[in-house]
């Protein structure tokens, strides 16, 4: 495989997605509106390779992102996008107030779809932190309130955290599938 359709519309994600993959294979990047359904990780990114690959009528990579609170037993998990738009990062440490706990992990799923009827293969990637008030940047998500070995992910450099993340250990599941899978 020379090239990957990456269905997303945040340029973040696929800048991220074509700096780890850049040297595998070409990343080109199609935005596709897809529902948004109810359901487990895995459930959410599949659905969501579904309704891509027939959207497009072939080959594509989806992504989903979760945020899970221990203390609330995994969520926000796979809503983490509409808590953060509806409490943003205060409101987020807010929830976790009450509790002992703000231990949290960073989930990454990437889907991948040979076309229209191909059952999605999923990739994940998972990293243990903590979640803190915000520190760093706030132009990319929820990473202002996320840390991991003492700094958020907004303190690091881009490269830093492209060696540590939730995305890269999945993009390097990725990885691996794509150079098993060349001739």
């Amino acid at each position: 495989m020379k090239s990957l359709n990456f269905i997303t519309g945040n340029k973040n994600k696929l800048a991220e997605v074509r700096t780890i993959l850049g040297n595998v294979v070409d990343v080109q990047s199609q935005a596709v509106d897809v529902p948004e359904i109810q359901g487990t990780i895995e459930e959410i990114a599949k659905a969501k390779c579904r309704h891509a690959a027939s959207a497009v009528g072939g080959p594509v990579l989806t992504e989903d992102t979760a945020l899970e609170f221990h203390a609330l037993q995994g969520l926000p998990g796979p809503y983490i996008k509409s808590f953060l738009e509806a409490l943003g990062h205060e409101g987020l440490n807010k929830m976790l107030d009450s509790f002992e706990s703000r231990g949290a992990e960073a989930v990454c799923t990437f889907a991948f779809s040979s076309g229209p009827g191909s059952e999605p293969i999923l990739f994940q990637g998972r990293t243990k932190g903590a979640i803190v008030r915000p520190r760093g940047p706030t132009n990319f998500g929820w990473d202002p309130i996320f840390e991991h070995e003492g700094r958020t992910f907004a303190e690091m450099t881009k490269e830093e955290k492209n060696k540590i993340s939730h995305r890269y250990k999945a993009l390097v599941k990725l990885q691996q599938w794509l150079a098993d899978e060349q001739p």
